[in-house]
């Protein structure tokens, strides 16, 4: 009787409770065989961050070092801070940093209500049948290539034979304007063409946390006489704001990175003091111009302003909302 204690209304032995309180810990390896097949699962990942994430990390000793063809990344002569430098001293660094910020701010913070929206939307239609239709339909330009998008603006915006031109010149305007080249217009068609390429997939983790949200909370704002306005504001987007916190910080590690594939495509003549942003400066000096040391620093850079970002932004997210990465 005296091994016996009482816990929590549940009479039990010594060692149990005390194995209840301090729990045998496995061993790493016996851990690896207890859970072997959720190690077998997640190797490939790991594998493929190893290979394509950590392991070219290696070349960014470039970015202090003098590249030779005769002598690889690791065995030029070591130039210090040379390469910084010369970005900074360059006197159009600043546009490239201006043109690359605006543009990420266009895709980060302006484009960001879009895929909410079109998630609000999909949780609105009853028709399972028809909501799948509209959702399928909206993630179909996703999985289009940027030269595709861009092969169809030029024709779109063609003078002369494009549709915009024609419809303009049949309602007696000029249909000659080259839009495409047109300076002031390089903005506005870059946000359009990424907020259609991809708002339906962008859509689908809001609308996943949508679905998550209780309905129980939505009968209860009914009852409190909320309608449908009231109860996205008060109930669907309190409940999706961890989500949208997270996805937000996570975007955040590409602030100075303006996306190359669309903004080099899209680039031309008329439109090169606003297009020319970091990304085509880093493959124009370095794979075109072979000054591949000078490209790896600048591209540093990019990493090391994001990682700031994104620690500070965390931080400042954690303790005003509760709600971070790590």
């Amino acid at each position: 009787m005296e091994n016996l204690v009482v816990h929590n209304g549940i009479l039990k032995t010594r060692q149990e409770l005390e194995l209840h309180y301090n729990p045998v810990k496995d061993s790493f390896w016996t851990r690896i065989t207890k859970h072997k097949v959720f190690y077998i699962m997640l190797f490939p990942c790991l594998l493929f961050f190893l290979v394509f994430s950590y392991w070219p990390m290696g070349g960014l000793v470039l970015a202090f070092k003098e590249y030779g063809f005769n002598t690889g990344i690791f065995g030029g002569d070591w130039v210090g801070l040379q390469y910084f430098e010369k970005f900074f001293s360059d006197p159009r660094s600043s546009l490239y940093i201006n043109n690359t910020i605006i543009i990420s701010i266009l895709k980060l913070f302006i484009a960001l209500p879009f895929p909410i929206l079109l998630a609000l939307m999909f949780n609105e239609v009853q028709s399972n049948k028809l909501r799948g239709t509209f959702q399928s339909i909206s993630y179909l330009p996703y999985f289009i290539s940027w030269v595709v998008v861009v092969g169809l603006m030029n024709q779109l915006l063609a003078p002369n034979t494009g549709l915009i031109n024609q419809m303009i010149e049949a309602f007696g305007g000029d249909g000659s304007t080259f839009f495409m080249m047109e300076e002031g217009l390089f903005f506005p068609l870059a946000f359009i063409s990424y907020v259609w390429k991809g708002i339906g997939w962008d859509s689908i983790i809001y609308y996943a946390a949508i679905v998550a949200i209780a309905p129980t909370l939505y009968e209860a704002a009914s009852i409190d006489g909320a309608g449908k306005i009231r109860q996205v504001w008060h109930v669907t987007l309190p409940g999706i704001a961890a989500t949208i916190i997270i996805l937000f910080i996570l975007s955040l590690g590409d602030i100075l990175s303006s996306g190359f594939d669309q903004v080099y495509l899209m680039q031309n003549p008329g439109n090169a003091d606003v297009s020319e942003t970091i990304d085509t400066y880093i493959v124009r000096t370095g794979l075109q111009g072979g000054q591949f040391g000078y490209a790896t620093a600048i591209g540093l850079m990019q990493g090391i302003a994001g990682l700031i970002i994104t620690i500070i932004v965390n931080k400042i997210t954690s303790k005003k909302f509760g709600t971070s990465l790590w």
